[in-house]
């Protein structure tokens, strides 16, 4: 693969907040931004999952989210707790949150202000996927194209997370860069629910350029609060005029793959892609299945729109 442009980490003023984002590709080529979800730094998009996807012809943008990696920290709201889950999930009374879905998807409009794009491609994982499908809804003539990884409409009669799972990711964090490393691995061991041995081979590594980028772990309460106080999409995503894909994984103990449905269910004309070996996490045997589905499908709207 010939070399990719690439434009080191800045940090950017938006939405009054400083965003960090990186770009890989050429300049000229169609923007594509990549959404991270919940507590996952921008560097959750592998370097070469980015570098394959911009030789595709994108201009590649990665970004961290409010709370996460070198953005802006902000404050307010306590860790979660089970009675408030209980609440909301047997008496829908919501869960409080110092900012939403929507403040995030500001968050993207305010990064493509910041670098001068008009409209891009937008491709979100998880709660990446809840906020791009958020931008599609709000800022409809902002997205060219969406792609919803592994997320949900946050329709709350899908099935739950499998409850190893839920305990893993909300079990207090870890104290040292050591367990944090241990707990890295684990995680990410179990949300691919598989063996995947290049990605394990490569988890310490990246755990250790997450600790060194900085923790933020009242951040991601918040981010997950953000989740829960926002409540359903569904309702509203029939007003997605964007061209839309959603990928998800049969094997997903997260998010279950009936949300990968619900969304197609959703949006008008959206396609589906269920991907058989895939858990919630995007392993290298998935990237060129994953990563041709994104690219045919962004240049099949660039086209529709010319």
């Amino acid at each position: 693969m010939p070399a990719i442009a690439h434009q080191p980490p800045q940090t950017v003023r938006a939405n009054g907040i400083d965003i960090c984002y990186e770009i890989f590709g050429d300049p000229a080529a169609p923007p594509l931004l990549l959404i991270m979800g919940l507590g996952g730094q921008m560097i959750i998009w592998d370097d070469e999952f980015c570098e394959q996807l911009a030789a595709r012809g994108f201009r590649v943008i990665r970004f961290d989210n409010r709370d996460i990696g070198q953005s802006s920290k902000l404050h307010g709201g306590r860790r979660l707790t089970p009675f408030e889950l209980l609440k909301l999930r047997f008496f829908n009374i919501p869960v409080a949150a110092p900012y939403k879905i929507i403040d995030m998807a500001k968050d993207t409009v305010g990064l493509m202000d910041a670098l001068d794009i008009p409209s891009a491609h937008l491709v979100g994982a998880s709660m990446g996927g809840m906020i791009a499908q958020e931008v599609a809804i709000s800022f409809p003539h902002r997205v060219r194209s969406l792609t919803s990884i592994m997320s949900t409409t946050g329709n709350p009669r899908l099935p739950p997370p499998k409850r190893e799972i839920a305990m893993l990711l909300m079990a207090p964090p870890p104290k040292t860069r050591e367990e944090y490393i241990t707990r890295f691995q684990k995680t990410w061991r179990a949300l691919r629910a598989g063996s995947f041995p290049e990605d394990e081979a490569r988890d310490v590594a990246l755990a250790e350029r997450c600790f060194a980028r900085g923790l933020n772990p009242a951040g991601v309460g918040r981010q997950l609060r953000a989740i829960l106080a926002s409540g359903s999409r569904k309702p509203r995503l029939h007003q997605v005029t964007a061209p839309t894909l959603v990928i998800h994984g049969k094997l997903d103990p997260l998010v279950h793959h009936a949300a990968g449905t619900d969304t197609a269910e959703s949006i008008p004309n959206a396609k589906l892609l269920m991907i058989e070996r895939m858990g919630h996490a995007i392993p290298i045997p998935t990237w060129a299945q994953i990563i041709a589905a994104i690219a045919d499908h962004a240049h099949g709207a660039n086209a529709q729109a010319a």
